[in-house]
């Protein structure tokens, strides 16, 4: 892998993104394109909403009319396959909106840090954009194992085993 660049933007007010929350953010971006050895430089956009903010998209893009911690958009459906920058020539491979209240929700529900739920909700919509799902059952085993896989390395793994519930 030659580069990687993760644009990080702000589109709420309500809540200030703790310090070093971008930080993870990147650190996380990184450790899930390195696992799973992306070759060549790549662009990947992360948006912290509030609720209200991702309940709208949910509803616009999935016909969901209830707030989600995390959306992602990968600019191409097919598998391994990218739009490139022609200035920079990075793969372009999608966007991760996170709803900055429910992550902060989810980590006092779940016991762990802010920058847990962070980096859990970035490394489970990035693998979404390289296209893995969990729908079946196989592939949310090895979805989950991955993320796993990454809070280690992040030096932020989970307390206890995890539970395979309604995702």
């Amino acid at each position: 892998m030659e580069k990687i660049r993760v644009i990080i933007s702000n589109r709420q007010n309500d809540i200030k993104i703790p310090t070093g929350l971008r930080m993870v953010v990147r650190r996380c971006c990184n450790a899930v394109l390195k696992m799973e050895e992306f070759k060549g430089s790549v662009a990947v956009s992360v948006v912290f909403v509030s609720s209200e903010q991702i309940r709208q998209l949910n509803e616009k893009y999935r016909g969901k009319n209830v707030p989600t911690d995390v959306l992602s958009f990968p600019v191409n459906e097919e598998r391994g396959i990218y739009d490139v920058d022609i200035e920079t020539g990075e793969k372009l491979i999608g966007d991760v909106v996170i709803s900055i209240e429910r992550a902060i929700d989810q980590s006092k529900k779940y016991g762990h840090s802010l920058q847990r739920e962070v980096a859990y909700l970035t490394a489970h919509s990035v693998l979404h954009l390289l296209g893995y799902n969990h729908e079946e059952g196989l592939e949310r085993v090895r979805m989950r194992e991955k993320e796993e896989k990454v809070m280690t390395q992040l030096g932020l793994p989970g307390t206890s085993s995890y539970v395979l519930g309604d995702v």
